[in-house]
C-alpha cells in the first residue's frame, strides 16, 4: 500500500504503549487537528501471568517483557490493519510518565523504527492520550471537562487544546484505581483486581459497612482513596479476629461497601467540578476515561450526575479506557496540528505532570513533580 497521501491531510500512525504492565501497539488513520479516527489494528499483550505470584507489578520484570514483546505486537497491529512499516507516516512512544525501564524499552524501540525507516517520531505523555481519546471516537470540540481515573491517576482535567490541561483536582495520596487493585489483593482475589472486585461486588450488600466518603466535607475537587482502603483493611482484620476469617458473603459485603464509597466519592466531585467548570466555560462535556471509568457501577453514576448538571456525557469503549496504543496514536496526531516531531534524542519522562503550572499534588523532588 501507497503511503497516505499528503493532499487528502490524512497521516496513518503507529503508536506503542510500555509504561505499565501492557504491551501495546496500534495503527490509526487520522486527520491532524480534526476530530475522530479510525483504528485500522491494535494488539495488547497483557502480563497477569508474570506478576501474579508477586503481588503486583514487578518493574524489572515488566521491562523485560515489553523488550521480549514490542516487536510482536507491533507486528502483529500491522497485520490487523493489513499494512507493512511503508505504509506508515509517524510513529508514536508513551514516553512517560511511568516505569522507567517499560519507557526505555519502548522509547528505544521507536527510535529504532523512526530512524531505520525515516519517519517522525512524537513522544507522548501517557496521560494526554487518555485526555484525547474522546476525540478519537467521537467529533467533540474544546473545552471539554476529563475525569481521568485509572490505577495511577485521579485528575478532574479542562481540556481546551491538544496540549492544553488545567488541573481542577486530583487525588492528593492514592489513585482509585490502586486503591481497587488493592483492596482486591487483600481479601484475595485474582488480578486484574479492579474488574475481579467489580464482579464481586454484584453479589453484596453495600450498606452493611459504613465506609467513609473522603474529603467530603472540604470544598473543591481534590480527592483521597488512602483513608477508605485503611478503612476497608480494618474492617476485614476485624472479621478475621472475630469469626477466624470471612466468608463469601463477607467479602462481597465487602467489595459492594468499598465500590459504593468510590462511587460517591467520585459523583460528588465531579459534581463540583462540573459546576465549576460550567462556571468558566459553560456547559459542554463530560469526557470520562482510564481504567476506572470501565467499572458500570462508576459510569453509571457519572452519566447520572452529567445529565442532572445539563452536561452532555462521552465514555470511550472500555478497550480505550484501559492502557494500549490507539490513545497514543491519537495523541501524536492532535499534536502534529501544533509543532513537528522530536529529535531521536527524545527521554523517557517517569515524572510528567500533564499540568506544568499546577502545584504538585503528590510530592516532588529530584525527579520533578509526580502529578
Amino acid at each position: 500500500m501507497q503511503r497516505s497521501a499528503t493532499l487528502t491531510g490524512e497521516r496513518i500512525i503507529l503508536g506503542l504503549e510500555s509504561s505499565c504492565d501492557d504491551t501495546a501497539a496500534a495503527v490509526i488513520r487520522a486527520r491532524p487537528g480534526l476530530p475522530r479516527g479510525t483504528i485500522l489494528g491494535a494488539e495488547v499483550l497483557g502480563q497477569d501471568a508474570l506478576h501474579g505470584a508477586f503481588g503486583g507489578v514487578v518493574p524489572e520484570i515488566a521491562a523485560r517483557a515489553h523488550a521480549e514483546r514490542l516487536d510482536l505486537v507491533t507486528e502483529a497491529a500491522l497485520g490487523r490493519a493489513g499494512l507493512g512499516l511503508e505504509a506508515i507516516d509517524a510513529v508514536a512512544v508513551t514516553a512517560g510518565p511511568g516505569l522507567i525501564g517499560g519507557l526505555l524499552a519502548g522509547v528505544m524501540f521507536a527510535k529504532g523504527l523512526a530512524a531505520g525507516r525515516g519517519l517522525p517520531l512524537y513522544g507522548v505523555n501517557h496521560l494526554a492520550g487518555h485526555a484525547l481519546t474522546p476525540r478519537l471516537v467521537a467529533d467533540l470540540d474544546f473545552p471539554y471537562l476529563m475525569l481521568l481515573a485509572s490505577g495511577g491517576h485521579c485528575q478532574f482535567l479542562a481540556v481546551t487544546g491538544p496540549e492544553a490541561f488545567h488541573r481542577m483536582g486530583g487525588t492528593i495520596d492514592d489513585a482509585p484505581g490502586e486503591a481497587f487493585d488493592k483492596i482486591a489483593r487483600h481479601l484475595g482475589l485474582a488480578a486484574p483486581g479492579g474488574p475481579a472486585l467489580e464482579a464481586e461486588a454484584l453479589g453484596g450488600d453495600p450498606d452493611r459497612f459504613d465506609f467513609p466518603r473522603p474529603l467530603l466535607d472540604r470544598e473543591g475537587c481534590d480527592l483521597s482513596f488512602a483513608g477508605l482502603k485503611t478503612a476497608v483493611r480494618r474492617a476485614c482484620d476485624r472479621l478475621v479476629a472475630a469469626q477466624g476469617g470471612i466468608t463469601r458473603a463477607d467479602r462481597a459485603d465487602l467489595c459492594a461497601g468499598f465500590q459504593a464509597a468510590v462511587t460517591a466519592t467520585l459523583e460528588e466531585k465531579t459534581r463540583r467540578a462540573l459546576r465549576a467548570f460550567a462556571a468558566r466555560h459553560g456547559t459542554t462535556t463530560l469526557a470520562v476515561a482510564g481504567g476506572v471509568a470501565a467499572n458500570r457501577a462508576i459510569r453509571a453514576a457519572l452519566e447520572a450526575v452529567a445529565a442532572a448538571e445539563a452536561f452532555a456525557w462521552l465514555a470511550p469503549p472500555g478497550a480505550l479506557c484501559t492502557d494500549n496504543g490507539a490513545i497514543t496514536a491519537w495523541a501524536a496526531a492532535e499534536r502534529m496540528a501544533l509543532r513537528g516531531p522530536d529529535a531521536l534524542d527524545l527521554p523517557a519522562r517517569p515524572r510528567w505532570p500533564l499540568d506544568a503550572a499546577a502545584a504538585p499534588m503528590l510530592g516532588s523532588g529530584r525527579k520533578g513533580a509526580k502529578a
